[in-house]
């Protein structure tokens, strides 16, 4: 098993294959040998490389779990150095592009298909690593009409190994979705957190701190992020402006009954949420 970026994702799978005994050997690649010295310290991989190509070279199962802008680039590498009959799939956080940009640099019959762990977390580092990250989480695979179809049986059966529930969608599905749940709510966190005057802050009390806890994760990732996936952002935006006008509407003219509304399809939405 090799893992390509073994930060909280990377490393909880690492992590993960070891508690479970799913992997006797679990190779660390990255780029700083300090980083990759803290994920084996903290026991989420048995070995390490800076080298990419020689930590792939014997894997069964290479997982690219590398910044968004650096995932293809790792992809085509591994799929260039492992065994043809290894499965390589990604934990990246949109999926048109990358899954786009790798299968026209992959020859045919190639075993890569995107995948994404909904298990992410503001806390980063191989420090941050658990072995219980994915267990009961959701895990997209997004195969498209060029993925190898024993590849997709065999990423599906991966992630379920490993405690999860796995949906599938395509690329395009997945993109459209998480623009909604997770990287529209992220801008919303961090235009909210960055319009907090500094003598407000003793004043932002849990209500606050709950609705802007995702504002903590690393600016530089989400940026990667929001760009890759910024047409369904884009679209996220306007619908939740139409939102945010309805509701200055109903304030400038007292109607409460709007707000009402409003407030109350929210709180339905959100309980249907559980917890």
């Amino acid at each position: 098993m090799a893992i390509v970026g073994v930060g909280l994702i990377g490393g909880s799978i690492g992590k993960t294959l070891l508690a479970r005994n799913l992997a006797r050997h679990v190779i660390g690649i990255g780029r700083r040998q300090a980083s990759l010295d803290e994920a084996e310290a903290a026991g989420t991989v048995t070995s390490t490389t800076t080298e990419l190509e020689q930590g792939v070279a014997d894997a069964d199962v290479v997982v690219v779990a590398s910044p968004v802008a650096n995932i293809v680039e790792h992809v085509v590498r591994a799929a260039s150095a492992c065994p043809t009959v290894a499965l390589i799939t990604d934990a990246g956080s949109t999926k048109v592009d990358i899954v786009t940009a790798a299968e026209a640099q992959l020859p045919p019959g190639n075993r890569f298909i995107g995948s994404h762990p909904l298990a992410g977390g503001e806390r980063r580092g191989p420090a941050a690593a658990k072995a219980n990250l994915f267990a009961g989480r959701t895990v997209v695979v997004t195969p498209t009409a060029a993925t190898n179809p024993t590849a997709l049986v065999d990423a599906r059966r991966f992630w379920s190994l490993l405690g999860a529930e796995v949906v599938q969608l395509t690329p395009e599905e997945h993109d459209r979705a998480l623009a909604i749940t997770s990287h529209l709510p992220h801008l919303i966190a961090g235009g909210l957190a960055a319009a907090l005057p500094q003598e407000y802050r003793p004043l932002a009390a849990s209500g606050f701190r709950d609705t802007t806890r995702t504002a903590a994760g690393d600016a530089e990732l989400w940026v990667q992020i929001l760009m890759s996936n910024r047409e369904n952002v884009l679209a996220g935006i306007d619908a939740f402006d139409a939102v945010i006008h309805t509701a200055r509407e109903a304030l400038q003219q007292g109607d409460a009954d709007t707000l009402r509304q409003l407030l109350s399809k929210g709180k339905d939405s959100r309980d249907a949420l559980g917890n």
